[in-house]
This record gives C-alpha cells, structure tokens and sequence, in this order.
C-alpha cells in the first residue's frame, strides 16, 4: 500500500510543478496564449469605398489565383524592417485619375480628376490629417487629370508642383494656371532620370522622353521605389510613349502598375507589360463610362500573364500598403475580367437583337460621323452609330476643324 501512494503522490507533485513554474511562462495576463513567437501582418489600408465582403485583405500573392492573407503572413523581429510604411490611395473618381501616396510624413498626389471631384478629393485629404502636399504631380493636361488642380492648389500648402511640357489652349488649362499665379507657384517639367525623396520611398522620373504631338504621350510617368517594391505610374502614355520607355535605359519593372489611359487598349502593350512584370494592375475608370475603359485587350494580357486586376469601378478606392517587404491590400483583386461598354448598356446587350440594323461599312468612305455626340468613327469600328450617322469622305483634319471629337474606342 505504501508502494501504491509513492505512485500517486509522485506524478501529483509533477503535475503541481507544472502547473506552478512552466505554463505561466506561456500565459499572458488573461490567460492567453502568448503572441511573443510572432507578430501576424495585418493591412493597415484604408478600407475606402470596399464593402465588408471585399475586406478579405491580401497580401504578397502573386498572379490571381495565387495569393495569401495577410492572416497568413507572418514576420518575426529578426526580419522586420525599420522604416515608415507607405500606402497608396487609388481614388474612385470616376472617369479619372487621382493617387494619394503617403510615407511617413511625406504626401504626394498624382493627378486630381475633373472638376466635380475638387470637394470629393479635398475631404479625402483632410480627413486624413493633410494640410500639406509634398509634391503635385499633374501627369498631362486632359480634364480628367487636372480639372479639379484648382481645388487643390488653394486648399492646401503645396512644395512641388510638376507638370507635363504639353500645354493646352482651353478654359480648364487656364484655371489650373489662374490657380497656380495665385499661389505664386512655378510648375516644374521633371527631367526623365531625376530622383526625388518621399519620405524614406524615393521618385524616379521615367517620361516624358521628348516632345510630343498627343498629350497622352506627354505625360509624366514615374516610378516609386519603397524597399523591395516598385510602383509604376504612367498617366494616359500610349505605345509610343511606352516604346520610348523602355528605350530609354532606365528600370522598368514593378510589383503595382497603374494601368495607362483607364485600361484603354491604346496602352498597356504586350512588350511593356512584358518589360514591367508587375503582379498588380490597378485600373481607374467609372462604372459604365462611355469610352468601353477597360478594353478587352489589355484586360486579356493581364489575364494571360497572371496579373492580378483591381478595378475602382468595381471595388471604389483601393489601398496598397508597403512595409518595404510585402504588399497588402483593402481588397481582394477582381474576379469578374469584364470590358467596359457605352453608356447605358449591359453584357447581355453587346450583341445587337437581329432585327437591330447593323450598319454597313461603306466603300470610300474615310470617316463615320455622328452629327449628334458631334465624334468621328473609323470606318471600320466596332461601334458606329446607327442614329444621326453620317459618312464622310473629308480628311480627319478637316473634320477636327468641324468641331468632331475622335471615338476612344476605334482612335481614328
């Protein structure tokens, strides 16, 4: 009996000691396990326009199919690195480009959409605690770009303003320079190669090369280098712009690309997206816009090269953070790869009934007008008119001179 309780006794005494000196150790105060082995990395983006089902934040995934929650991704102190974190604010604008970027106490903001979003883009900002802008940086000078500049330039204490070489002769050109006298500030043209600090990011400037006839072309393209990740941003440059790019020496590739002109299919070449290798693209356009942003053929190349796409039509404001290592997001990358369309219209209404009168392309004529929306067509485009249609012979210089506009879709 006695030989029983040192039997007993013996595994009891274990258990106390157990219990006494070594599970405390594994304890915090309220009897949790402790977290001290490793810190999960978790999004600190803005969450903007996304709803609660998109806030399924990634991170450092790498085509669509193939990326990890940021509740998967762990870092341990050994490999964390110092430094500011640097988030970028893709604005749901609409039909238009606006990017907040932010490192540390450093802020810059590239593009500023049209004129209704001045109020829109002033209390995104403030509400953020910004009075103070690095750097504005007005890519070209279409509507969609600068409109709303004026805004900005009278609202806030501005250090840099850097502007296309590309001037425009309209009333939306001249109230962005009415804005900038008023401010006695002198807009700079970056020289491609020159670098600029933001925060501990710095500012390559990568276009324009030279001179051009669209202002497309000339816009500003920069790429924003934070630790191991690159942003790359190109305005609305065009193939041209793209080729001289990539002739010009310097680095080109990037783990986020803003997709050129909306996602128009005047940009984002095959060659370039081959150059750049980015495992993101982030498309700004409006839902239902009537430019058809984004085409299906640059949709089709980020599809086949495995590029995960992010779309502010679809998912409002999106929000990419860099702690120098990882990407995260505020949303996960869009799944549904459809183009845009005319104004108005459905998937399911692309394809005319049959008794819908499909017009003809008709021999010898150069140029299809619409007397109503006063824009030229190619001759052979996808969408020619079938109300207040006019053929025309004229050359395209003669009917600019007329008032027309060129459909963005066919880029007569």
């Amino acid at each position: 009996m006695k030989k029983l309780k040192k039997i007993i006794i013996l595994p009891s005494a274990l258990f106390l000691l157990l219990l006494v000196f070594i599970i405390p150790k594994h304890l915090n105060a309220s009897g949790e396990k402790s977290t001290n082995d490793a810190t999960i990395t978790e999004s600190t983006a803005d969450p903007g326009n996304a709803t609660a089902a998109d806030n399924a934040t990634t991170a450092g995934y790498t085509t669509a199919s193939d990326y990890t929650t940021a509740s998967d991704t762990t870092s341990t102190d050994d490999t964390t690195t110092a430094g500011s974190n640097l988030s970028v604010h893709f604005l749901d604008v609409g039909q238009g480009d606006s990017t907040l970027i932010q490192c540390g106490d450093a802020t810059m903001l590239i593009d500023t959409a049209d004129d209704t979003m001045g109020t829109a883009i002033q209390n995104y900002l403030t509400k953020r605690g910004i009075d103070q802008l690095d750097y504005l940086i007005l890519t070209h000078p279409d509507a969609d770009h600068i409109g709303a500049a004026p805004v900005i330039i009278t609202k806030f204490a501005i250090d840099n303003v850097f502007m296309s070489d590309f001037q425009k002769d309209n009333r939306t050109y001249q109230k962005l320079r009415d804005a900038l006298d008023y401010r006695q500030i002198t807009p700079v043209t970056p020289s491609v190669g020159s670098v600029y600090p933001l925060g501990d990011a710095e500012i390559i400037i990568l276009a324009p090369n030279k001179t051009y006839d669209d202002p497309n072309n000339a816009s500003i393209a920069l790429a924003i280098n934070h630790g191991d990740n690159t942003f790359l941003f190109t305005g609305d440059a065009g193939e041209e712009a793209e080729d001289d790019m990539m002739a010009n020496g310097y680095e080109l590739s990037a783990d986020v690309y803003h997709a050129g002109h909306h996602g128009s299919r005047t940009s984002s070449s095959r060659a370039f997206l081959e150059r750049v290798a980015p495992a993101s693209t982030v498309i700004s356009c409006a839902e239902g816009n009537s430019y058809g942003h984004p085409h299906a053929e640059p949709l089709n190349n980020f599809r086949s090269m495995g590029i995960a796409v992010y779309r502010t039509d679809e998912q409002g404001t999106i929000v990419a953070t860099s702690d120098r290592q990882l990407i995260t997001w505020n949303t996960a990358p869009s799944d549904s790869w459809i183009a845009g369309e005319p104004q108005g219209s459905s998937p399911s209404s692309i394809t005319p009934p049959d008794d819908t009168p499909v017009p003809l392309v008709v021999e010898g004529v150069s140029y299809v007008l619409n007397v109503s929306s006063m824009k030229f067509h190619r001759a052979d485009c996808d969408y020619l008119p079938t109300a207040n249609r006019q053929d025309s012979t004229e050359d395209r210089e003669s009917i600019l001179q007329a008032g027309y506009t060129p459909c963005q879709r066919c880029d007569p």
